[in-house]
């Protein structure tokens, strides 16, 4: 098992209480293992152990003065995950099709940089990134990809503000370029250099409109990252998935509804004509938008709604730095609760959205309740439970103000469901 780290090596943060830092790694067993060595900080490793690149799971190993020798990394993993190594599943097989890749960003330039070195290490060959600039403040990120000086690498500036404009605005830019697949990612995200691949032999199975993959934590230098992960609850396991409403899952008593069932917009991609046919995104939901969320969890409601497929493809993994300050989570879980409100409003104001959402309150409630208590685990400064419910009850009034603001600019809000599916 050759062991590497996650992302760029994370360094500890000084004055970091040695059982705080957790240092992030892979490996993989058709690999020779090999010992961890890192800062005295980190106590202990968090490794993601892959087959071929396909992820088996992932395993905590202690660290003593930032060592684990190569001994304990294979006990550890055989004790934890050994039989799952046996069924892991086989590597999709390789498909030639172009991807454009797409991250809507809004002043974070160096965040911009690093997201777009990782993609440049990608082992699929054809593929295209458009670096979509929502009203910037200033020409920091055009400059940004003017010195990446890579033909694969585009800047794309958008005027209208909103991760969702973005998005939309990449789809239509991937649309003009004859491009069968959009993968979407963040501008704090690194992917795996197999990344790009994987999703486009994903989205080529029969019947898939729609892919997300696991999002996993890049760092856990500090608590505020560690509570960030544990909070978010991005990673979804490793198991592959389908969800239609022809074969609805049974560990979701409210599907298609369930928040974050399917994965984030952090690592997502969709086939352009069915995304394009649906009419995108939600202008009026997501960041830079009054809703602040909730965008990609509508999409992809949506999505399946229509009658469409999407999978989950755990080969398919990104790393996500998280907010490294509790202040800076606890406004990202405002943002969430807020984005959670506006995305109940439109079920609620489409007939046929609300009359199946109303059969599934019951469990809707006990749903809410699970992410809530996950969330308001992370002891963050106003993360409690109160705070987030009555964020989340300002939500319909910022939706509602958000869609107002998009259709006075002559934009369009998506149904919930279209009028064909009525």
């Amino acid at each position: 098992m050759t062991l590497t780290a996650a992302a760029a090596d994370p360094l500890p943060m000084p004055g970091l209480p040695a059982s705080a830092a957790v240092w992030v790694g892979q490996l993989d067993v058709r690999h020779p293992i090999e010992p961890v060595e890192v800062a005295r900080t980190f106590a202990s490793a968090l490794l993601l152990v892959t087959v071929d690149g396909v992820p088996a799971g992932q395993v905590s190993v202690p660290l003593v003065d930032g060592h684990a020798s190569a001994g304990t990394i294979r006990t550890t993993v055989l004790d934890v995950i050994g039989e799952k190594l046996d069924h892991t599943p086989l590597a999709l097989a390789p498909v030639r099709y172009a991807v454009t890749v797409v991250i809507a960003t809004r002043n974070r330039p160096e965040n911009v940089a690093r997201c777009v070195r990782s993609l440049l290490r990608s082992t699929h060959e054809k593929f295209t990134v458009l670096v979509v600039d929502n009203d910037p403040e200033n020409d920091l990120t055009e400059t940004v990809v003017r010195d990446i000086d890579d033909a694969r690498v585009e800047y794309v500036r958008e005027d209208r503000r909103g991760t969702s404009a973005g998005r939309n605005r990449g789809l239509v830019e991937a649309m003009a370029r004859g491009a069968r697949f959009v993968a979407f990612t963040d501008d704090d995200v690194e992917v795996d250099p197999g990344w790009v691949g994987r999703m486009a032999s994903a989205l080529a199975e029969p019947d898939v409109a729609c892919v997300c993959g696991p999002v996993m934590a890049a760092r856990l230098d500090s608590p505020a990252q560690q509570e960030a992960d544990a909070a978010l609850g991005w990673q979804k396991g490793f198991a592959r998935r389908r969800f239609s409403m022809a074969e609805p899952p049974a560990d979701s008593a409210v599907f298609p509804f369930s928040p974050g069932l399917f994965g984030v917009g952090a690592n997502m991609a969709v086939n352009v004509a069915v995304a394009t046919e649906l009419g995108g995104f939600d202008p009026a939901l997501g960041p830079g938008t009054p809703a602040q969320a909730g965008e990609d969890c509508e999409f992809m409601v949506r999505l399946v709604l229509a009658g469409h497929t999407l999978a989950y493809e755990p080969s398919a993994y990104v790393w996500h730095h998280h907010r490294s300050s509790g202040a800076a989570l606890a406004g990202q879980l405002d943002g969430y609760a807020l984005g959670l409100g506006g995305y109940l409003t439109k079920i609620m104001l489409d007939p046929i959205g609300r009359a199946a959402a109303l059969r599934r309150i019951p469990a809707a409630i006990a749903q809410l309740r699970s992410i809530s208590d996950r969330e308001t685990s992370a002891e963050t400064a106003g993360s409690s439970g109160g705070h987030q419910l009555r964020t989340l009850v300002s939500g319909p009034l910022a939706y509602l103000a958000a869609r107002r603001a998009v259709r006075r600019a002559g934009g369009n809000v998506p149904p919930l469901v279209a009028n064909d599916h009525r």
